[in-house]
């Protein structure tokens, strides 16, 4: 008698492992769980970097330039030659606003300015609302930024940073 009674239990119990196993075998497409991403290469922060310089040097300065991939990673951070330090610090900041916000220049410090609903974005940590920052953009989408320090002015940052694109590969920026 026992042991019919442990079978008639245990065997209710095979049934819903099977369920439960076949529930589990129902496997997502990988799209549901993986995306990929366009990203800035190291040799298109080169690129960038040597077209940040050039536009520099036509009005005989040196820049602080950092270059952010889509992920807000540091690709690329170099300080020009007697540009002071907390210009490569502010160019990172520039850049990370950039790309955070997905808005050039002055617009967000513009736009903070006249809508008190902004206005507390001026407080984040780090974030810098100053010009010589753009995202950069592949086919439309956000793949990094760039982020210009030292010329001496955050509207002359903002001339030069605007030479940070490679129209040839379709690589260009939010003006």
């Amino acid at each position: 008698m026992k042991i019919r009674l442990l079978w008639l239990l245990f065997i209710p119990l095979l049934s819903i492992g099977q369920y439960i196993g076949e529930s589990i075998g129902t496997v997502l497409p990988t799209s549901n769980y993986i995306r990929s991403v366009d990203n800035l290469s190291l040799e298109a922060a080169f690129e960038l970097t040597k077209r940040v310089t050039a536009s520099a040097t036509t009005i005989n300065k040196n820049v602080s330039i950092a270059i952010l991939d889509a992920s807000g990673t540091i690709i690329l951070l170099v300080r020009g030659e007697g540009v002071g330090p907390h210009n490569t610090k502010a160019a990172r900041r520039k850049a990370y606003t950039a790309l955070t916000t997905k808005t050039a220049t002055f617009t967000l410090l513009r736009n903070a300015e006249m809508n008190l609903d902004l206005k507390n974005v001026t407080t984040l940590p780090e974030l810098l609302l100053l010009g010589g920052r753009v995202p950069i953009l592949y086919k439309g989408t956000v793949i990094g930024s760039v982020g210009v320090a030292g010329v001496g002015s955050p509207e002359k940052d903002d001339v030069i940073v605007k030479s940070a694109e490679i129209a040839e590969m379709v690589i260009t920026i939010i003006k």
